[in-house]
């Protein structure tokens, strides 16, 4: 992986002043450096400027980046960041055509294929992106995104130029942007955070190149366009071929994702989905003599302080210690303290530029930052619930039936630190209803369906869009923060598209969630694992950690040039806090209570003071 950055401009010459434009280029390449530190680059042309910074996964003598081809005397240059799985088979497609091959990246087959295949390109790519391609001939400029948007774009329009990078925090190097937020941007944070509406930048003037989709600057201005989406239809298959059909697919999108220069470890938790993964990679590996590296998370104190709920019924640690030597890997066990999750909330608003999911961001800091340094490429369980169903949401009635989004419908707690004037004046729950309204509304219907089933489609497409890319953009930002590649083998575009028409009875037969995942995987694990209940991501349960938060946000306040006491009631804040916290009345997902409320606002504090935003 990697982080790009550039800007194009086709009514002015970068040529004149070019040394100006070469030190912005840098200044946002430096910006982004922590994506990866083995190469850096910057390219220049008449009306267009790239910049990398490069994490090596492929090709790493001769992978380097920004890569520019010459044809017919006019320059095609790219900026990438990601990983192209089906490179090998477009490799050979493309000499058969031609194309002559001086590395072995995956780089070069996107180049290679947009000068052969034109945009056709995109939609050839399995795997997860985000590149920039400048094509000198057309003075056009092609941003474009994985299907999933596992990677990120970012990009913005200032006085006739367009500007765009991996992170928003690169945007503002160029010196004609600079942050600022207006209500809305309020209304993203406080009604759909720490989940982002597709496109979104949440800074006035920011967006991001949407999933699936592609961007095109040229003579005639700025175009995003599609080039994929969910098709709804009639599910033919029967149970057993569906077990099979899904048992082939998710094998090979693991094989295809072990593809590397560098060793590939693995996230185990020991939950169903981040187990599937790890042994489809030990399965990979045979013969090979590797033996797999992998790591589990959890927070010190948890085997005292752990308290079962229906949620979260048991700990992780006993099915890795089950799992571990089954599989014959080279396991670690990561823990975290509390007191420095507190202190990694700052620099998870660092890695995000923007407030996120808190002490789950905080954490994954700690974690990828100690795998980093052994590891540059590991693979996830992240998406298997969005896919599968796993989701209380997805079969609950109370939560099924919710008024918008069922992770968040209630705005209520929301609002419980908000001052009154604010509250009237953002009114939340009308905005989050109307973003939920709007993306249902693009949803592809099955005509025929029953109401049961076409709510349970909804159900899956406000996950797809919502709830699945809250989670890789925390993935991404935090892995990447170390220079660490995430590959997530569940968010395989041909396991996603099959899924959409699965019937949600086929995903949780018996009354078990994703129990098609299970049947799928039957041999591959030991029973106990593979039919365990369903268990998150770990969290805290140290009462230290909420007071820890509480004293932090009460300084906070104690401020007076705390940003943040635009947005906060202090008399509302400190009976919240003075109250027992309720850590079992989740306001995103699961995961998110009480003590996650405050983190949040501590972070929203943090957020405004970095770049100096004010309402």
């Amino acid at each position: 992986m990697c982080g790009i950055a550039g800007f194009s401009s086709l009514s002015r010459n970068y040529g004149e002043h070019s040394a100006a434009h070469l030190h912005t280029l840098a200044a946002m390449r430096e910006r982004i450096a922590h994506r990866g530190h083995d190469q850096t680059g910057e390219v220049l042309f008449d009306h267009a400027g790239l910049a990398h910074t490069r994490l090596s996964i492929r090709d790493i003598a001769l992978g380097r980046q920004p890569m520019t081809r010459r044809q017919d005397g006019a320059a095609f240059s790219i900026a990438y960041n990601g990983e192209i799985y089906n490179a090998d088979e477009l490799r050979e497609e493309l000499k058969a055509l031609g194309a002559p091959f001086e590395t072995a990246s995956d780089t070069e087959v996107i180049l290679e294929g947009y000068i052969h295949w034109g945009d056709g390109i995109i939609e050839r790519l399995n795997g997860i992106f985000a590149f920039a391609v400048w094509d000198e001939a057309k003075a056009r400029l092609l941003l474009a995104r994985d299907r999933s948007g596992v990677k990120p774009l970012f990009y913005a329009v200032e006085d006739g130029e367009l500007c765009f990078a991996s992170e928003i925090k690169a945007l503002f190097e160029h010196p004609a942007l600079s942050p600022s937020i207006g209500l809305d941007a309020l209304r993203e944070v406080l009604a759909i955070g720490p989940a982002r509406t597709d496109g979104e930048g949440v800074f006035r003037g920011v967006s991001e190149v949407r999933m699936g989709c592609k961007l095109v600057w040229d003579e005639s201005g700025l175009h995003e366009t599609p080039y994929w989406r969910l098709e709804s239809r009639p599910h033919e298959d029967s149970y057993v071929m569906t077990v099979e059909k899904v048992r082939d697919l998710v094998r090979d999108a693991v094989r295809r994702q072990m593809v590397s220069d560098v060793p590939v470890c693995s996230f185990l938790s020991g939950g169903l989905d981040s187990s599937v993964v790890t042994a489809l990679a030990c399965e990979a590996l045979e013969g090979s003599g590797q033996t797999l590296s992998t790591f589990s998370f959890d927070f010190s104190g948890n085997d005292r302080h752990f308290a079962s709920n229906a949620f979260q019924p048991e700990r992780d640690r006993p099915y890795v210690d089950v799992l571990a030597p089954l599989l014959g890997v080279n396991h670690t066990c990561l823990t975290c303290d509390e007191r420095d999750l507190v202190g990694l909330l700052d620099e998870a608003v660092d890695a995000k530029d923007l407030p996120g999911m808190a002490d789950v961001d905080a954490s994954l800091l700690a974690f990828c930052r100690v795998v980093a340094a052994r590891n540059k490429v590991a693979l996830t369980g992240e998406c298997a619930d969005e896919i599968f169903g796993g989701y209380p949401w997805f079969y609950r009635p109370e939560l099924m039936g919710a008024q918008g989004f069922p992770w968040a419908s209630d705005m209520a707690p929301r609002e419980t630190l908000l001052k009154d004037d604010l509250i009237a004046e953002l009114r939340l729950s009308e905005y989050s209803r109307r973003r939920c309204e709007e993306s249902l509304a693009a949803m592809p219907r099955l005509p025929g369906e029953s109401p049961l089933a076409a709510r349970q489609r909804e159900i899956s497409w406000l996950n797809l869009n919502w709830f699945m890319p809250t989670l890789l953009a925390r993935m991404d930002r935090t892995s990447m923060y170390s220079g660490l590649e995430a590959r997530v083998p569940f968010a395989d575009h041909r396991i996603v598209e099959y899924l959409w028409n699965v019937p949600f009875y086929m995903k949780r037969k018996g009354d078990c969630e994703k129990s098609l995942l299970r049947d799928a995987m039957r041999g591959l694990l030991p029973e106990r694992i593979l039919w365990r209940k369903k268990s998150p991501y770990p969290k805290t349960y140290d009462p230290a950690y909420a007071g820890m938060l509480k004293a932090r946000l009460t300084d906070i306040l104690s401020d007076p040039a705390a940003p943040v006491r635009a947005l906060v009631d202090e008399k509302k804040a400190r009976r919240f806090m003075d109250a027992p916290m309720q850590t079992s009345l989740p306001w995103f997902g699961q995961l998110m209570a009480a003590p996650q409320l405050i983190a949040y606002f501590i972070q929203i504090d943090t957020w405004m003071r970095k770049y100096n935003l004010s309402v």
